[in-house]
């Protein structure tokens, strides 16, 4: 059963094992660095469908039948679904979900949206509430702009701090089954935090100050330090918003974490080659990213333990056209090997 640490740890008790994962990606993702860890690739952004959000269904969908069958188990294995994505409704996860009849939780943590659900998928098999259950986060490049932005026919130019929203998405099968599988030990949600960000073209700076809380509650929750981590791993910041984040851990936490930061904004693309300025971003990114090469690196037991802080930027088309500020949420889970 889970057990809280400190203030806002969760302890897995039973240590929940990934038992199966699975990442699909679009063409600008396949031909970055981390292309040959992913499952598949598609060169047509819409994936065959008729619409970007149609295409960002199928690839959420690929990715979980993926994980399921990478898994051993069947449709009827699977006792509940925790997803999302950036789509208003979450449709491109809801949508997905009529085909596979899942118990279905739909989440919104923005671009912390993997983090939250293996956190769920992982509480709820720890709690016995469920043996097997999915946890999945897409993006869609051109669903995203349309939504957040302006439609790729607009044809507007992008400030050096933006990011580029990954077209992917990743799915793990958390279960009690044990054997040689990386394992989720503990859990922590986040709090919102609100540095008065509206640069709705700087991500990164919404998303920094939220990530700095996040990681100095769970080291302080746990008692441990940056050294007992191969990796504190955040989920998209990209180059500006890490930067900050460093800033951050150091000037108000009094702690370095730089010797461990990676960053799946970062880690995405090739950025003296593909052109995307600040990174990458969407919940497409972090969950390509973790269930893919880091699932991979801790099945081999290349990497022992990594603290994966998923981070989100919690605005909307009519918050930022009402001249709010941009909310930033991070969510984080411990892997380990």
């Amino acid at each position: 059963m889970p057990e809280r640490i400190g203030n806002k740890t969760i302890i897995l008790t039973s240590s929940p094992s990934i038992i199966g994962y699975g990442a699909v990606v679009g063409k600008k993702e396949a031909e970055g660095p981390l292309g040959n860890y992913f499952d598949k690739a598609y060169y047509d952004e819409f994936f065959g469908e008729k619409t970007f959000e149609k295409a960002e269904t199928k690839c959420q969908m690929e990715a979980i039948r993926t994980a399921v069958k990478k898994a051993g188990l069947n449709k009827t294995d699977i006792h509940c679904a925790f997803a999302g994505d950036l789509l208003n409704q979450c449709i491109g996860s809801s949508f997905g979900m009529r085909e596979l009849g899942f118990s279905f939780a739909g989440l919104y943590g923005a671009c912390s949206t993997m983090a939250l659900s293996l956190l769920m998928a992982g509480v709820f098999v720890d709690s016995g509430a469920a043996e097997n259950a999915v946890a999945a986060a897409s993006s869609h490049f051109c669903s995203a702009e349309r939504q957040y932005r302006m439609p790729l026919e607009y044809g507007g130019q992008r400030s050096p701090a933006c990011q580029w929203t990954v077209t992917g998405a990743g799915s793990a099968v958390v279960s009690l089954h044990k054997e040689n599988n990386p394992k989720i030990e503990k859990a922590i949600i986040g709090a919102v935090r609100d540095l008065g960000i509206t640069d709705t073209n700087n991500m990164g700076a919404a998303m920094a100050p939220a990530a700095a809380q996040t990681i100095a509650d769970f080291l302080s929750d746990t008692n441990t330090s940056p050294k007992d981590y191969d990796m504190i791993l955040t989920g998209d910041l990209g180059y500006t918003g890490s930067d900050l984040l460093l800033q951050l851990m150091k000037e108000e936490f009094k702690t370095d974490i730089s010797k461990v930061h990676y960053d799946c904004g970062i880690m995405i693309y090739n950025r003296e080659k593909q052109d995307v300025h600040s990174g990458g971003s969407g919940c497409g990114c972090s969950a390509s990213v973790v269930c893919s090469y880091i699932l991979d690196k801790l099945k081999a037991k290349e990497l022992n333990k990594v603290l994966f802080v998923g981070t989100g930027a919690l605005l909307s088309p009519t918050s930022s056209l009402q001249k709010e500020s941009i909310p930033g949420i991070a969510h984080g889970v411990l892997l380990s090997s």
